[in-house]
C-alpha cells in the first residue's frame, strides 16, 4: 500500500500539474511540483501514524507525477532537433541515477541503525523519550534532498522561450535564447532564426516575428489536424506496457521473497512434547515449532525470539522480562502464574490462549525491530542491481535514438523484453530471478526512453505538457493495475504473471509500429 499510493499520488499529480504547465508555465509549475514533493517527503520522515504516513506519501507522490511530464516538456523546448533524441535520453538516465541514489542511500543507512545513535538520541530528547526516530527514517529524509537541491537550482534557470514565444512574450524569449546561445538551433523557420539577427530596423524585425508567427500557427494547424490519428495512438502503444513493466517489476522481488521464505521453512526445527523446567533462556530462539511442550519455574531473560510458534503447551510459574517476540505467537496454550515485564507480547500474539493468573507488565512501546538483522542485504541488492541494469540500454538508446529512429527503438526494446518474459519460466531461484529481472529492465528502458521522446515531439506547445501528464497518468493507472494483479499470483503460478507481460509486450510493440516517426519533425 505504501508503494502504490505513491503511484496514485503520481497518476493525479501528472494530470492536474501538467495541464497547469501550460497555463502558467514550466518553470513555475516544475518549481510548485517541487516544492510539494519536497516538503511531502520531508514531513513523512517525522510522522508518527500511519495513516498520516501514507497521506504524505500520497501527496508527495503527487509532487512526482507533476514534475515528470513538466521537465520533458521544459527541457525538450531548449534542444535542436538533430540532438534531441539523443539528450532527452540522457535526461531519461537520472532516473536510473535516482534509482541508484536511492538504494544506495537505503543500504548504508537502513541496516546500521547503531551509527545513529547520536542523531536519534538528540531528537528524542527534543521530542520525548517516547519518540522513536529509526534509521529508516534517516533514509526517507535523506532521499528527499535531492529534490531540495534541484528546487534550489532551479531558481537560476530561464523560462522555456517556446512558452513565452506561446503567450506573446517575445522579446523576453530572445533574451533567454541569447543566454543559451551554446545551444545550436536548427535552421528552420519556427526555430526564431529570424528574429536572431541583431540587424535590421525595429519594424522589420517585428515584421519577421508576425510573419514567423502566422506561419507557425498555419503549419501547426495543419500538421496537428493531419497528425490527429497518429497522435491518438501514442496511448495505444504505453498502455500495455506499463501493466506489463510496473507489474514484473513488483513481481520479480516479491518472487525473491518468496524463494527466500520457501527456503527459510524448510529449515525450521520442530520440537514436540518437550519439558523443561528450572531453566534460565538469555539467547535468541529462531525459526522454531514448539508442540505439546511443558515449562515450569523457568525464566527468559533479555532475549529475542524470531518466527516461533508455541503450540498446545504449558507456561507455568514462568517469568519473561526484557524479551523481544518477532513473528512469535502462542497458540492454543494455557499460561499460569507466568509474569511479563517489559515485552512486546501484546494481545494479538495469543491465539485462543487461557491465561491464569498471569500479569503482564510495562509494555514495550514503540518500534523495536532491529534493522541490522531483520533486513536482508539481497533486499538492497536486488534494488541496487535493478536500478543498475538499465546502464547499458540507456547509452544505447541514447546514442541510438536519432539514427535508428524513435519507432525502431519502441518496437525492438519491447519485442526483446517479451522474450526476456518467457526464459523466467527457468527461474526457479533467487539468483536466476535477479539476472532475469536486470536483463528485463536492461531491454525495456529503451522503449521507455522512446516514448517519452515521441510524446514530446507529437504534441505542439501550447499541448505538450498537458498531453504527457494525461499519458503519464495513464502509465500510473498501468503501474497500479499491474501491482496488484501481478502481486496476487506470488506463490501460485508464474505462468500467468508470464503471459499476460509477453502479450502485452508483443502487442504493444506491434501498435508501437503504427506510430509516426518523428525523428526529423520540428517541434511544433
Amino acid at each position: 500500500l505504501a508503494g502504490l499510493i505513491v503511484y496514485l499520488g503520481m497518476m493525479v499529480g501528472a494530470v492536474l500539474l501538467g495541464g497547469l504547465a501550460d497555463k502558467l508555465g514550466r518553470k513555475q509549475c516544475l518549481i510548485i511540483s517541487l516544492a510539494i514533493n519536497a516538503a511531502f517527503a520531508f514531513l513523512s520522515s517525522f510522522v508518527q501514524g500511519y495513516g498520516f504516513f501514507l497521506f504524505c506519501r500520497l501527496i508527495s507522490g503527487l509532487g512526482i507525477g507533476g514534475t515528470l511530464p513538466i521537465v520533458f516538456a521544459y527541457f525538450s523546448e531548449f534542444l535542436s532537433r538533430e540532438k534531441r533524441g539523443e539528450h532527452l535520453s540522457w535526461l531519461c538516465m537520472f532516473w536510473m541515477i535516482g534509482g541508484i541514489f536511492a538504494s544506495a542511500m537505503a543500504w548504508s543507512i537502513i541496516p546500521h541503525y547503531g551509527n545513529w545513535l547520536v542523531l536519534l538520541t538528540f531528537y528524542n530528547t527534543i521530542m520525548g523519550t517516547k519518540y522513536h526516530f529509526h534509521s529508516w527514517r534517516v533514509f526517507v529524509l535523506v532521499c528527499s534532498l535531492p529534490c531540495i537541491a534541484s528546487l534550489v537550482a532551479l531558481k537560476f534557470m530561464p523560462e522555456s522561450p517556446r512558452f513565452l514565444l506561446e503567450i506573446g512574450k517575445h522579446d523576453e524569449a530572445w533574451m533567454i535564447l541569447k543566454q543559451v546561445s551554446y545551444i545550436k538551433t536548427p535552421k528552420q523557420v519556427d526555430e526564431f532564426i529570424e528574429i536572431q539577427s541583431s540587424t535590421g530596423t525595429w519594424y522589420q524585425r517585428w515584421l519577421v516575428r508576425i510573419t514567423t508567427t502566422l506561419k507557425q500557427v498555419k503549419r501547426r494547424k495543419k500538421k496537428h489536424h493531419s497528425g490527429s490519428l497518429e497522435v491518438s495512438r501514442t496511448p495505444n502503444a504505453c498502455l500495455p506496457f506499463c501493466p506489463s513493466y510496473y507489474g514484473l517489476i513488483v513481481w520479480f522481488p516479491d518472487m525473491i521473497r518468496y524463494f527466500q521464505d520457501e527456503a527459510y521453512e524448510s529449515r525450521v526445527k520442530i520440537f514436540d512434547e518437550e519439558e523443561v523446567s528450572h531453566f534460565t533462556f538469555n539467547f535468541t530462539l529462531e525459526n522454531q515449532i514448539h508442540r505439546n511442550g511443558q515449562y515450569r519455574n523457568d525464566k527468559f531473560i533479555g532475549m529475542k525470539f524470531k518466527e516461533v510458534r508455541f503450540e498446545d503447551s504449558l507456561f507455568e510459574d514462568c517469568y519473561f522480562e526484557d524479551v523481544t517476540f518477532s513473528e512469535t505467537f502462542f497458540e492454543n496454550c494455557t499460561i499460569i502464574s507466568t509474569i511479563f515485564y517489559n515485552t512486546d507480547l501484546y494481545e494479538h500474539k495469543f491465539i485462543n490462549c487461557r491465561l491464569i493468573n498471569t500479569t503482564i507488565m510495562e509494555e514495550k512501546e514503540g518500534c523495536h525491530i532491529d534493522f541490522e538483522e531483520d533486513n536482508d542485504f539481497l533486499i538492497y541488492l536486488v534494488s541496487f542491481l535493478g536500478s543498475l541494469s538499465v546502464l547499458p540500454g540507456n547509452i544505447i538508446s541514447a546514442l541510438l535514438m536519432d539514427k535508428i529512429g524513435r519507432i525502431k527503438m519502441i518496437g525492438g526494446s519491447m519485442l526483446i523484453s517479451a522474450v526476456c518474459c518467457f526464459f523466467l519460466f527457468f527461474g526457479n531461484s533467487e539468483s536466476a530471478m535477479i539476472g532475469w529481472q536486470c536483463l528485463f529492465c536492461g531491454a525495456s528502458i529503451a522503449a521507455w526512453n522512446a516514448l517519452d521522446v515521441i510524446t514530446v515531439e507529437l504534441y505542439p506547445t501550447d499541448k505538450r505538457a498537458t498531453a504527457f501528464g494525461i499519458l503519464n497518468g495513464l502509465c500510473k493507472f498501468g503501474a497500479i493495475l499491474g501491482n496488484s494483479i501481478f502481486s496476487s499470483f506470488v506463490g501460485i503460478t508464474k505462468v500467468i504473471p508470464i503471459l499476460l507481460a509477453s502479450s502485452a509486450l508483443v502487442g504493444g510493440g506491434l501498435l508501437a509500429l503504427r506510430l509516426p516517426e518523428t525523428r526529423e519533425q520540428v517541434l511544433m
